[in-house]
């Protein structure tokens, strides 16, 4: 299995190699207009090689993707939470009520204990 895993990894690492080489050309991203860049005073555009704007969009696609869904689950990291410390309350009250009867005579709380 490991070697499936490497070879996968050297076969998008040749890919990603050849895209790099094949788009080595310098390009222009501008990340805003010249007119509202001249009336901010700020350099609003950075020479790259193609290459790296592709890499880095894919990047930072997936960068946005994983904290979407991080804040889409938090409803159910949020309930999974509650659950445990109901769930231990529980196991807490059941320990309790079983030392102040001693032995446990339900069979509910005899399976719980075993």
């Amino acid at each position: 299995m490991h070697y499936l895993r490497y070879f996968f990894l050297a076969v998008l690492a040749v890919v990603l190699v050849t895209v790099a080489m094949a788009n080595r050309a310098p390009v222009t991203l501008r990340l805003m207009t010249d007119e509202m860049a001249g009336m901010m005073g700020v350099r609003s555009a950075v020479t790259l090689p193609l290459f790296l704007v592709i890499f880095g969009g894919i990047v930072a696609g997936i960068l946005i993707g994983f904290v979407w869904e991080w804040f889409r689950e938090h409803k159910h990291r949020a309930e999974a939470a509650s659950q445990r410390r109901e769930r231990q309350r529980l196991e807490r009250e059941v320990d309790r009520l079983q030392e102040k009867r001693g032995e446990p005579k339900d069979d509910v709380l005899a399976l719980l204990e075993g």
